[in-house]
């Protein structure tokens, strides 16, 4: 009896249209008379031949499917038990959260905080390199130490989204995944059009047919204001003036929630970021490149506005703005729709997170000369139209009576606290901080 490889062998050739041809025809012949002497033989031939090609076809592809499979950034049976033990709630009452962004700044200290209490948390990251990756993987190393997984994947891969909603069942999404900066959008504005435009519509779809909907906390962002003159800015002022073409995609993810508010029930928040920094911050933000640049005795670029006037922020501190995420989710409310449909009116709200207490951009550096022991070197010049505003300042009444938020840390205790985490990550040895 021929062994299975020399049958395969001979259905396939090892060089494709040259068959062996036997010397002695007469045995040849005889051979064949015998195997295909009748027609309903012949036929029996012809269907074991062709059942024999299908199974090798469909074999061979069940082997390259599962091979693409198994090879992929996310799925199979690892990582679908490492994305429920993440999942998994600790405390009574508590939510299992799907957080994107979670490498980043923010995403990484609202994990934290979330983890800490005894929520469930599985956070969702692309790892881009916008800015250093390396500062990526050291907040997602920080967060596998507590227990978070961070799956690595992009906003816009529906299949991956789908996946994750299919094997935990999310009561919450806190989405901070985004194409930041204002000046970047100049250099690469189509970035922000399919993070936080297509992104953002990607994984409302996703939620819109979770089974049970998520309760939905996005970041906005203060930008919105735009060139609004105002102040303090309220959550009922202007925002179709934007400055930025980030400011703009951020206005146009408030229509766009909005819509999926109205049509399919999701329960809905907005929050509208001011300037935050600390520990594990953004290297792109003023913040920490001065601190880098001083540090390196370069020099460091001061904007100011019209007429020479400072340029002013309201810096708010990391802490205050987890407290601001946290008490968003805890009040967010639920969902109505089901199978994508809508069953009943759901929560759709706006809140500033601010520090209320605007700084000038003269005072900041003042201050990081007196806590790096660093006279800065400062190049003034008039703030070019890239889509900076010249002020801001938040008011924040509705995100205190909604779920009490009041923020605690000054400006002083603030840069403080990054100073000395930034000197400790980048190995500056001990310093004492006045």
């Amino acid at each position: 009896m021929p062994s299975s490889s020399s049958l395969e062998d001979q259905l396939y050739p090892s060089t494709p249209g040259k068959f062996k041809i036997e010397r002695n025809h007469g045995l040849m012949n005889r051979q064949v008379h015998r195997c295909f002497g009748s027609s309903s033989t012949m036929f029996l031939w012809a269907l074991l031949l062709i059942a024999s090609t299908v199974s090798y076809v469909t074999f061979q592809g069940v082997v390259d499917s599962g091979s693409r499979y198994l090879s992929a950034s996310w799925g199979g049976i690892q990582w679908e038990k490492q994305v429920r033990a993440s999942a998994q709630i600790h405390r009574q009452g508590g939510m299992s959260v799907l957080v994107t962004g979670a490498a980043g700044f923010i995403g990484s200290h609202v994990s934290l905080a979330l983890k800490r209490r005894g929520d469930g948390v599985v956070g969702l990251d692309n790892f881009n390199d916008y800015y250093d990756p390396s500062l990526k993987k050291a907040r997602k190393a920080l967060l596998q130490s507590r227990g978070v997984f961070i799956v690595h994947g992009d906003l816009n891969d529906a299949k991956l989204l789908a996946k994750l909603f299919d094997v935990v069942a999310f009561t919450h999404v806190m989405h901070l995944a985004a194409q930041a900066g204002v000046r970047y959008a100049m250099e690469n504005p189509m970035s922000y059009v399919n993070s936080n435009i297509a992104g953002l519509v990607t994984l409302l779809e996703a939620c819109k047919t979770a089974n049970p909907q998520p309760s939905i906390v996005w970041a906005s962002s203060s930008s919105v204001y735009g060139l609004n003159e105002k102040v303090p800015f309220s959550e009922s002022d202007r925002t179709d003036q934007p400055a930025s073409l980030y400011a703009a995609t951020k206005k146009a993810g408030e229509e766009i929630t909005h819509t999926y508010n109205h049509i399919y029930g999701l329960s809905i928040t907005g929050l509208r970021f001011f300037t935050v920094y600390g520990p594990w911050g953004r290297p792109d933000m003023a913040i920490f490149t001065f601190t880098r640049n001083m540090l390196q005795g370069k020099p460091i670029t001061v904007y100011r506005g019209k007429n020479r006037v400072d340029l002013s922020r309201d810096f708010t501190y990391i802490d205050d703005i987890v407290k601001g995420c946290v008490g968003s989710l805890d009040t967010s409310g639920k969902s109505t729709g089901s199978g994508g449909k809508k069953r009943g009116a759901a929560p759709y709200r706006i809140f500033n997170l601010g520090n209320t207490s605007p700084v000038t951009v003269p005072t900041l550096v003042s201050i990081l000369e007196r806590l790096l022991k660093v006279k800065a070197k400062k190049n003034i010049v008039d703030m070019p139209g890239n889509g900076d505003v010249p002020f801001t300042h938040a008011n924040i009444t509705s995100a205190r009576r909604e779920f009490g938020y009041k923020p605690t840390t000054d400006i002083q205790t603030g840069l403080k606290k990054f100073v000395k985490w930034y000197l400790s990550y980048y190995g500056y040895g001990k310093t004492t901080l006045n």
